[in-house]
């Protein structure tokens, strides 16, 4: 067989395990997300914490609640980090520095998971399970939280409540992140992966120097890092380890699990909104544009150049060949197009033209199908922008599942649009500018513009993958990628959750012959249209300093 062969079949495989996967998770989380009724495991946490689950919140109520359970998440790990010298199972780790460990707890609460750091040389157990993979949890809870609220907006009419955040996140983390992470722990186990809390051992001498490895409860990490698009690894090569991914089966099943909850929400907004027509036209929109990045990716990689590249199948640097050209591509695509960030092969060493894939996967908002409830909410903005933009073109008031879209309505999806652009670009021209940033720079021309272009497109955007080519453990980047990350992560909510609120207070506008119709193929390409459109024209300048040059110049 092939290498082109099986990496179609791959594909082939994992649409049909989505497919499968899509209907029964689906409907779990519109039920989850429906129910008036609270297990008891969550009732001992709404009193732990003080929380009443059954009041309703407004939008600034709701926000708040997220802000400030942020807040905490950052402070508490950024302590644990710096009081990890003390700690028991530190593994003799001292105390992270400060930049560091802000960047750190930045980057975990943000759903982000950036790493300038050997995750197997600097954290011990304590932080990377009490710390880091508590984050996995519940920030990716909290992203399912605000979309929820987003779509409880487009639901609801006559009010601004938009549901009650505490509940919705002990209910994301103890029905759905929980129950999911125990399933795919014991798969990976099965299959190889390690869970223990062993110590550093000797393992033998390379290139003159003794060569040590730890263990640690790494499948279960895998398995939330993935299932909550998280991407933080326990070991600096991530996905690419075969501690956490020892086979071609695993670096599939992986795939599949940072793909499948953003997938499935779509059919959780169908079935809320009372319409699984519309999530289906979501779920179109969302499935073109990843089948259309792998296609050309695939391409890209397979595209030989040069007898060395003609031997190896595909360009084979930096891939590992237990997986392949074909699986790398689908994998690098999935965790670009997510907020996942995990990799399973290095970037930068990807084709000029296949870098910038990756880089223009995170710079589309991560809405295809994104992360865990951001890529929801992010593609629902974009829906909002595209029947505007359809009202605009025939002369009538823009409506969205029966709610106009006015003046103040617009105004939260265009600063929603416009804030991580801004964050990317005006960062990256001051890292450029400055003498020092450009000293992490490991090469020059355009591919050392592609790095910092893509360490602040991966942090604003909040995916966490690295183009591996870039010395980020500076103060200078360990600050300005830490703050990148919180703006990029929170800003965007309080514009999700003012919209919410906007189109709640609504009453239902009938629909009539001449209202376009959303849950046909003619909003899907107008939708994807808009999508590569204002990507396009905002990013297209920087694209062409940095992948699209060298690309062009192989």
């Amino acid at each position: 067989m092939g290498p082109v062969l099986a990496g179609v079949l791959q594909l082939l495989a994992l649409i049909a395990a989505l497919a499968l996967a899509y209907v029964p998770l689906g409907n779990h989380m519109a039920k989850v997300y429906s129910s008036d009724k609270h297990w008891r495991v969550e009732k001992w946490i709404y009193k732990g914490i003080g929380a009443d689950p059954n009041t309703e919140m407004r939008w600034p109520a709701y926000l708040r609640g997220v802000l400030a359970f942020s807040a905490v998440g950052v402070l508490f790990l950024y302590l644990l980090q710096r009081l990890q010298g003390v700690l028991p199972g530190s593994l003799g780790f001292k105390a992270i520095d400060p930049d560091q460990a802000f960047n750190t707890a930045a980057s975990f609460v943000t759903n982000t998971n950036w790493q300038s750091y050997y995750g197997e040389q600097a954290m011990g157990h304590v932080v990377q399970t009490a710390g880091l993979a508590v984050q996995n949890f519940v920030s990716a809870a909290v992203g399912i939280a605000v979309a929820v609220a987003l779509v409880r907006g487009f639901a609801r009419s006559r009010t601004g409540e938009l549901g009650n955040f505490w509940s919705d996140l002990v209910r994301g983390v103890t029905r759905i992140l929980l129950p999911l992470s125990v399933v795919a722990a014991i798969v990976l186990v099965a299959c190889g992966a390690i869970q223990n809390f062993s110590g550093i051992h000797e393992v033998g001498q390379f290139m003159g120097g003794d060569q040590q490895w730890n263990g640690g409860a790494v499948a279960s990490q895998e398995a939330i890092k993935e299932i909550g698009t998280n991407g933080g690894g326990y070991f600096n090569a991530n996905s690419a380890h075969p501690f956490e991914n020892p086979t071609p089966f695993t670096n599939l099943f992986e795939i599949f699990l940072l793909l499948v909850i953003p997938f499935a929400l779509t059919r959780t907004f169908g079935i809320m909104v009372g319409s699984v027509k519309q999530g289906y036209a979501i779920l179109a929109t969302m499935g073109t544009i990843w089948v259309g990045f792998i296609t050309l990716m695939m391409w890209t990689e397979f595209a030989h150049h040069g007898p060395a590249l003609q031997m190896a199948g595909g360009a084979m640097e930096g891939k590992e060949t237990r997986i392949g050209v074909g699986a790398s591509s689908i994998f690098a695509v999935s965790t670009t197009l997510t907020s996942t960030g995990a990799v399973d092969s290095f970037h930068s060493s990807f084709t000029g033209l296949g870098g910038g894939i990756t880089m223009l996967g995170m710079q589309l908002g991560e809405i295809a199908p994104g992360g865990t409830g951001s890529g929801l909410y992010g593609m629902l903005i974009m829906a909002v922008i595209a029947v505007f933009i359809a009202g605009l073109m025939v002369g009538r008031t823009p409506e969205y599942l029966g709610k106009k879209i006015g003046t103040r309505e617009i105004k939260f999806a265009a600063c929603y649009i416009l804030i991580t652009p801004a964050l990317v670009l005006i960062l990256t021209a001051v890292a450029m500018a400055l003498p020092t940033p450009g000293h992490s720079m490991t090469n020059s021309g355009a591919h050392g513009f592609s790095e910092i272009l893509y360490a602040y497109t991966s942090a604003s955007n909040n995916n966490g993958s690295a183009f591996a080519g870039l010395n980020a453990d500076t103060q200078w980047f360990n600050s300005t990628l830490g703050l990148a990350m919180i703006l990029g992560r929170f800003l965007p909510m309080v514009f999700v959750l003012a919209l919410a609120g906007s189109l709640a207070e609504q009453k239902p506008v009938p629909a009539t012959a001449g209202t376009l119709r959303t849950e046909k193929p003619l909003f899907t390409g107008l939708l994807v249209g808009a999508i590569l459109i204002i990507t396009g024209l905002t990013y297209f300048p920087a694209l062409a300093l940095g992948p699209l040059a060298e690309g062009l110049a192989s």
